[in-house]
This record gives structure tokens, C-alpha cells and sequence, in this order.
């Protein structure tokens, strides 16, 4: 095949829509600068004015720097008995300010009745006015077709009516959605066929997952001619979820030979997948295809000997071509090319096989055992390779703290004040305290007011996002908690990561490791600078 494929990512939108997913603002642009990274070609950032958090984040996503990206607001057709002008739906889409506008319709003569309560003929008139009117305000349209094999399957009259309304209104291309995500290949396949002799405009999938047929069915809709795939990282999404992008992208590029996202960049592919089930706060399934922990994990025996001698033996692409990595899970040697690749995405020299690149992959395990992760903790990932490096400068060392979170029947919210003494290289010691609104904030109150006589640009630091899960241990209150901490000074983002039974202690190895990142970060920069001066 050699046909060219266009990636719409509904991560934001359809995915956060699954059962316990649930994105701030601040995740949301997260993770669209990284769909960006990855090289998809359309993000549906959510539906504006279904809830303030999409609304506002079509307001900061205007500020993103995607390169590759264009972003689409989501909606639906104007409402029964309203024109798209007087609607406030369409003029939320509008408001958002998107190039594209995907507008949801229903195909199926049984929605119409029972959902919409209206006529056959006001449905098609809603889709015809509603493409018409977005097209006369300059967007560019894609319309999905709700239901769309159900509707075939039932009255393919009037799902072929649909289509035809939609595109003479001028949508510029139409996506056929197996919502109910019951349909089998061939089913896909033969009405995907019946619409390309219908019309001549682009077509798209759109599959759910209730049947474990999304991925099949997708594959199927390019074979035959699909041009856009729709689908979600993960396959996150509601009940059982949606197409999974993390098998659909390789097996398109890898299996099918249909390009789609630049080749190069299918190696951020696991670092995306696990991004954002961080920032979901969901472990990762360890025996995902392509992206999971095991993977490419092979035992010893014979598998694991006849992977040595020949990796294609038992593995069906090279690990490294996704960005994960081949595991033989009795091996200390197993994953330094990992190492040695990440080292050099920071701009470090850490070949394989010396014992530098051993250490940081033997402490990378031994901190994974107890909790730790470093997909959307990549400040302290880099901190912990510069120190098994010997190249970590410590700018201060701990000495203790403390912290009293009371509340007296008196007060309307409890009070949290932390102390804490630090010891500055070669400056003194700090021995500081300050309120917060709760233990975590008093804790960085009370580190920064120790440092910023020190260290004057620590005052460009805050905290703007703040993540705590529990690991799975069985034990209830005394289980072992991970913090996630994201912290910006206005030019860069980066996250830093605490793992404890204790979510105070947890809560300080984040905090410590975020204001390590800043100072290091900004020597780092100084020395750039001084170099650029010498030259």
C-alpha cells in the first residue's frame, strides 16, 4: 500500500470521556504538545462550552507552539428548532478559534426519533445548516457520522442521505464511526466500499472498542480506502474504549507500509503511551503491544537463547523502532541501549557497556521496584543520570524538617506551617519557616524562603500541578504513594517525581528535585552562554 493515512488524535476529547480519566487544563496542553512531538496531524482538543475546562483550555492552546499539529474544536449540529447563528453551541465552536471544526450528526433514522425527537428531514437539515454556516465563517469541516455502520446496516437509505446532505454543504471530509464499536471487518469494509461510490470526499474511521475489533477494524477502513484514522492514545476512551493509536500507528507504518506520522518519530511512541497514562494517574499495563513493559520481555531458556542469537526469532519488529526495548528478565544487562539512547536525547555521551551506564540502569530498577516512574518525571530521570555520571553538583544539603497541619474547632480550614534546615555549599545554613494552605505548600513556602537569599531566580519557580497516587500494595492507608510534581519559571516545564509511605516525604523528594532541576538548569545555561561568548 502506499497511500497516505492523516492521524486525528482524540485523546482530549473521546478519551477523556473513559471511566476515572480525568485531564486538567495544564495535562491537556501537556499533552498536546507531545501529540505535536509525535507528529499527529489533527488533536481534538475537546468540545468548547460543554464545561469551562475545554472552554478554557481552546483559550491557552492558542499560545502552544505546535509545529506539526493543527488543532480541532468538537461539536455537535445546531439544535432542533434553532438556526446555527442563533444556537450558542455553534458559536462556542466559533469562539474557539480553530482552524477545523468536527461536527457530530446522527445517521441512524433510530437516533433521530429516539435522541433527537425529530423529523428524518429537520436531521438532515440541522447537518446541511450547521457545515453551511461554519463553512461561511471560514473553517475547514470534518463531519462524523454518528453510528454510522448501525445505521447502514438498518437503513442505508437514509444513512446514504446523510452523507450526500453533508457533503453538499461543503464538509471537506467525512468520518464513518462505529460508535458502538459492534461492528466485524467485513461489515466495516463493505460499507466503507458502498460510500466511496457514493461521494468522492475524503473518508475517515472512527472505532470503538466493545467487540476488541477497534484496531482490526481501522486497519481494515485504510485497506479499502480510508484516508483519515481517528483514535485515542492508549485507547482510552468510554466503556471499553477507542482505537488504540499506540498499535494502529506502527502497524500502519510498519505492517501496512502507509505512511502516516513521520517514521523518525514512531520512536516516541512509548514515551507518549506513558506520558499519559502519568498524567492520567493510570499504571501503565504492563502487556500492552508495542509500548507495555513486557512486551519485548523474554525469560531465560529458550526463548530468551534463541533471542540472543536472533531478536527476530520471537519479536515481531525491532523494540527500539517504538522507543521501548528488548528485556531478558534475568539479565543485568538488559536495557543500557535504552540508557545510552535517553542519555543522548539530553545531549550526554553514556555508551552501553561501560559502568557508569550499568549503575544508572541498575538504579533506575531498584527505584522502579519501589514505586518510582519517570514518564512525566523527566527533571529527575535527568538529575539521576547526572549524578551516576559523577556530574551532579549538590547546591545544598537536607538537614531535617518539620510540619504541623492542625486544625482547632474554631478554624474554618485546617492550618499547615512547615520548618525546615538546609545547609548551602560554601554559603551557610537556612533554617526557615512559613505557612501554607496546606502541608505540601508550607513545605515549599518554606524552602524557597530558605534559598531565594541564595539563589535569586528560585523566585521564577511555582508549582502548577501537583499528582498523588496510590501503588497498588494491599495495604490501604500505609501503602506507598507517588507524587508527581510539574513546575514551570515561565520558559520551561518540567516534572519531578518522590515516591514514600509517607506522602509528606514523597511530597519533599519532588519539591527537592524541582528546585535541583532549576539551579542546575540555569548553570547549565550560564556555561552555554559563557561558551558562546568565548567563540
Amino acid at each position: 500500500m502506499t497511500h497516505k493515512v492523516t492521524i486525528y488524535d482524540t485523546t482530549l476529547r473521546d478519551g477523556s470521556q473513559g471511566e476515572d480519566v480525568s485531564f486538567s487544563v495544564n495535562d491537556k496542553l501537556r499533552i498536546a504538545q507531545k501529540l505535536d512531538e509525535l507528529g499527529v496531524h489533527y488533536i481534538e482538543g475537546g468540545w468548547p462550552g460543554a464545561n469551562p475546562k475545554d472552554t478554557q483550555f481552546f483559550q491557552e492552546a492558542r499560545k502552544l507552539p505546535l509545529h506539526h499539529a493543527a488543532l480541532a474544536a468538537f461539536g455537535s449540529t445546531r439544535r432542533k428548532g434553532l438556526s446555527p447563528g442563533q444556537d450558542p453551541q455553534v458559536k462556542d465552536l466559533l469562539d474557539a478559534h480553530t482552524r477545523i471544526v468536527t461536527i457530530v450528526g446522527k445517521t441512524w433514522d433510530f437516533h433521530v426519533r429516539e435522541v433527537l425527537g425529530a423529523s428524518l428531514t429537520e436531521n438532515l437539515a440541522m447537518i446541511s445548516d450547521t457545515i453551511d454556516h461554519l463553512k461561511q465563517k471560514g473553517r475547514e469541516v470534518f463531519f462524523d457520522a454518528e453510528h454510522f455502520f448501525d445505521a447502514w446496516r438498518a437503513n442505508r437509505t437514509y444513512t446514504e442521505e446523510v452523507i450526500m446532505a453533508a457533503a453538499r454543504a461543503g464538509a471537506d471530509s467525512i468520518c464513518l464511526c462505529d460508535t458502538n464499536g459492534g461492528s466485524l471487518p467485513g461489515q466495516i469494509v463493505a460499507a466503507l466500499a458502498a460510500t466511496r461510490e457514493l461521494i468522492a470526499l475524503p473518508l475517515g474511521i472512527h472505532c470503538h472498542n466493545d467487540s476488541e475489533l477497534a484496531v482490526a477494524n481501522t486497519l481494515a477502513a485504510v485497506k479499502h480506502g480510508a484516508a483519515m484514522v481517528q483514535g485515542t492514545i492508549n485507547g482510552l476512551g468510554e466503556r471499553a474504549g477507542n482505537a488504540n493509536l499506540c498499535s494502529i500507528i506502527p502497524d500502519l507504518i510498519l505492517k501496512l507500509g502507509v505512511s502516516c506520522i513521520p517514521r523518525a518519530r514512531l520512536k516516541k511512541l512509548r514515551e507518549v503511551s506513558h506520558f499519559i497514562y502519568e498524567l492520567a494517574l493510570m499504571a501503565p499495563p504492563t502487556h500492552q503491544p508495542f509500548v507495555g513493559d513486557s512486551a519485548f520481555a523474554h525469560k531465560g531458556g529458550q526463548h530468551g537463547d534463541a533471542v540472543r542469537k536472533n531478536p527476530e526469532t520471537y519479536e515481531q519488529i525491532e523494540p527500539e523502532l517504538v522507543g521501548n526495548r528488548r528485556r531478558f528478565i534475568v539479565s543485568d544487562l538488559s536495557g543500557c541501549a535504552s540508557i545510552e539512547a535517553k542519555a543522548e536525547e539530553y545531549g550526554c555521551s553514556l555508551p552501553r557497556k561501560t559502568d557508569e551506564a550499568r549503575h544508572l540502569l541498575q538504579e533506575v530498577k531498584r527505584l522502579e521496584e519501589q514505586g518510582y516512574q519517570f514518564e512525566g518525571a523527566e527533571a529527575s530521570f535527568e538529575l539521576l543520570m547526572h549524578a551516576a555520571m559523577g556530574k551532579r553538583k549538590r547546591y545544598f544539603d537536607f538537614k531535617g524538617f518539620r510540619v504541623i497541619d492542625e486544625r482547632k474547632p474554631e478554624d474554618v480550614t485546617a492550618r499547615a506551617e512547615a520548618t525546615i534546615m538546609l545547609e548551602v555549599q560554601g554559603k551557610g545554613e537556612a533554617h526557615t519557616a512559613a505557612a501554607g494552605v496546606g502541608p505540601v505548600n508550607a513545605l515549599d513556602n518554606a524552602l524557597r524562603k530558605a534559598l531565594e537569599r541564595f539563589f535569586p531566580r528560585l523566585n521564577e519557580v511555582r508549582l502548577i500541578d501537583y499528582k498523588v497516587r496510590v501503588l497498588p500494595a494491599g495495604l490501604a492507608t500505609a501503602s506507598k504513594v507517588r507524587v508527581l510534581i510539574e513546575s514551570t519559571d515561565g520558559t520551561d516545564t518540567w516534572g519531578t517525581v518522590g515516591v514514600s509511605d509517607n506522602i509528606i516525604e514523597a511530597s519533599w523528594q519532588a519539591l527537592i528535585d524541582s528546585i535541583d532541576y532549576k539551579l542546575f538548569k540555569d548553570e547549565k545555561q550560564g556555561r552555554r552562554k559563557k561558551g558562546r561568548k568565548k567563540l
